[in-house]
């Protein structure tokens, strides 16, 4: 069974997940290409190479626990060590951001090579100790998606499993820690002590940064299911940073500035945070009428309310085509004043101003909302679109000046 992609969005480009891909696939192919195509003494240049930066586990130098990173022994190794890279990296360098994604796979290649080192003393080579700690990150990031396999059993085909049925318990556990006791007997030359240490490397640093909240945190990552499990159980009495978790408090100003003591006083804590709960769950199942209906519930209650900026864009959009403008627009707004340095809000101003112009008839905000985005939008269809709603409501504005400058 071999996993080929996921369900989780990928929101941002991955540049560095890209840039290890070529990395790895560059050294592979000068090496690797060099032993296998070369001429004998291109053959030997690549297998010293090889040596060269290969680990060496009885006597290692520091520039090893790096190279053996970026070196295989053959193209299968490669191959399925970048489709993993590919199916779990991009997720989580969107997430963690491309310096921090960077630094995080080369300290989790380094900590595999450690833990390897403990009870071997022959040569590594191998990006997997590294995917390891990706692999795991991304469990710890995403527990509750799910990854499509493909499987061959006479036929082909594909199915899904849940990430922590497939990675915490299909690859970590029987791949590593039953497979090589009961099948392997001692017999391969996987290193599985290196990909354990990246397991556990990769799971426990993103908890820990999550917890600190040096990542940003989201409605459904590990310490979030954890501090709602608590507190279902009483064990805490408010999960960490306010009762809106990741997001923000119940007053929508974020959960630092929510005092523990005012949220336990007020009586709307409780209601407010279920209902982002719901919401936050209803979008995680792909239903946003149910989330559309709940965000109305919650801005009755505090129109203060903001949730992610995802959340809050999916929401203002499933609002829009259940034709709710006068909700959908207060949805927009709110994403508009919280989130507005987002990729997303030249298109949000531009979705506003047509609004206000086409469906409301109050042109001058329209106007207001389509010269904002005028300047910034680079997609050429959505700027002649722009500037087309942008006459219409200055027509509009010089028709109702001229019936105004008529009256007696």
């Amino acid at each position: 069974m071999i996993p080929i992609s996921t369900d989780t969005p990928v929101r941002r480009t991955p540049w560095a997940n890209y840039a290890l891909l070529a990395a790895n696939i560059l050294v592979a192919a000068v090496i690797l290409g060099g032993w296998r195509f070369g001429n004998p003494e291109t053959g030997r240049w690549a297998l010293r190479l090889q040596q060269w930066g290969q680990f060496d586990g009885d006597a290692p130098r520091l520039y090893q626990f790096f190279t053996y990173q970026f070196l295989h022994a053959n193209f299968a190794h490669i191959a399925g060590n970048m489709l993993f890279l590919w199916v779990f990296g991009n997720p989580v360098n969107a997430r963690m951001g491309h310096i921090p994604y960077l630094l995080f796979y080369l300290a989790g290649g380094v900590f595999a090579a450690s833990g390897y080192a403990l009870r071997h003393d022959h040569a590594m080579v191998g990006a997997s100790g590294a995917i390891a700690a990706v692999t795991t990150a991304y469990l710890a990031l995403f527990p509750r998606s799910r990854i499509t396999i493909l499987y061959w059993w006479f036929i082909i085909g594909t199915f899904e499993l849940p990430s922590w049925f497939m990675i915490g318990l299909k690859m970590v556990v029987w791949d590593n820690v039953l497979a090589p006791a009961w099948v392997h007997d001692g017999g391969s030359n996987v290193a599985f002590d290196a990909h354990l240490a990246g397991y556990a490397f990769g799971f426990a640093v993103v908890a820990v940064l999550l917890a600190l909240r040096c990542l940003p945190r989201g409605q459904f990552d590990v310490v979030a299911l954890a501090l709602r499990w608590l507190r279902r159980r009483g064990l805490v009495a408010l999960p960490v940073g306010g009762l809106a978790g990741a997001e923000g408090a119940p007053d929508g100003t974020g959960g630092e500035d929510w005092p523990v003591e005012r949220a336990i006083r007020d009586p709307r804590v409780e209601q407010i945070s279920a209902l982002r709960l719901r919401i936050a769950e209803a979008l995680g199942q792909s239903d946003r009428d149910t989330a559309a209906r709940l965000y109305e519930e919650l801005i009755e209650i505090d129109p203060r309310q903001i949730l992610a900026r995802s959340q809050q864009l999916e929401v203002a959009n499933r609002l829009c085509a259940l034709n709710r403008l006068p909700q959908a627009v207060l949805a927009y707004e709110a994403f508009l004043a919280h989130y507005g340095p987002s990729p997303e809000a030249d298109q949000v101003e531009l979705l506003l101003g047509i609004i206000y112009a086409r469906d409301l008839q109050q042109h001058e905000i329209a106007e207001h909302h389509l010269r904002r985005a005028a300047g910034r939008i680079a997609d050429d269809r959505r700027a002649e679109q722009c500037r087309y709603w942008l006459d219409v409501c200055r027509e509009a504005l010089r028709h109702r000046r001229g019936r105004e400058d008529d009256r007696p």
